[in-house]
């Protein structure tokens, strides 16, 4: 399978470089280029594409502004944010992106991100945007160990003891992240990492990173069973 995408890019040489990169790659079929949003609603008017990657600083409607409207799509394309900008990594994943690329792009990035869109069993480290300290810092999603609900916010804890809020809920993160699986209303764990699970009279708990976090009767049958799979040969 290949992927039809669609470029958008106010700058040229951005939008060169990106058409150059696209084209080179074996992931990618047609690839069609705009120079603003309005071009871009006219693409799409026209053709379907299974990726958007967009700038996010465009004169008129912007490239999150755009993402918002193409989540209203009945069938919405992927939308992969190109851009310069760091500082708009949050708001790019309260609209749904599926990636977030800085500039200059290599063909590296690139390709990582295009694996992930066509489908699992590709190893693919993925970022979470989250801010620190008033920063915008990228946490890997492979270093986080355990998630739990936090009002509006979820707060997410590494391996290595620190810990983020992150404006997303427990929903969006366990429908988006493999590797993870459910425990408990206010839990989300990495399967990785439980190190154990104890049953004491009708109290079930799970031993995760050092902590201890409860499970609820209503996910603890699938915890098991992604356990028992987790521990066979040859499965994932």
């Amino acid at each position: 399978m290949v992927l039809s995408i669609l470029a958008v890019d106010d700058e040229a040489p951005s939008l060169d470089e990106l058409s150059y990169l696209l084209h080179s790659s074996d992931l990618v079929g047609p690839v069609a280029l705009a120079k603003n949003a309005t071009e871009a609603l006219r693409c799409l008017r026209d053709d379907r594409y299974d990726v958007v990657l967009l700038d996010i600083r465009m004169p008129g409607l912007d490239g999150l502004e755009l993402a918002r409207v193409l989540g209203q799509f009945s069938e919405p394309p992927v939308v992969v944010f190109v851009t310069a900008h760091e500082e708009h990594a949050l708001e790019a994943f309260d609209v749904g992106a599926a990636g977030y690329l800085l500039k200059p792009l290599n063909r590296e990035r690139l390709e990582r991100v295009l694996h992930r869109v066509l489908g699992p069993g590709i190893e693919e480290v993925e970022t979470v945007p989250v801010e620190s300290g008033g920063r915008i810092i990228l946490v890997s999603r492979q270093d986080i160990s355990w998630v739990e609900a936090a009002g509006d916010y979820v707060r997410i804890h590494l391996r290595e003891g620190r810990s983020h809020l992150l404006r997303t809920s427990m929903s969006s993160l366990e429908g988006q992240w493999a590797g993870f699986v459910r425990i408990h209303r206010s839990y989300l764990v990495a399967l990785q990492d439980i190190q154990e699970l104890r049953t004491d009279g009708a109290r079930t708990s799970v031993k995760v990173a050092g902590s201890e976090l409860p499970v609820s009767r209503r996910h603890l049958r699938e915890l098991r069973d992604r356990l028992v799979r987790q521990a066979r040969p040859g499965t994932r």
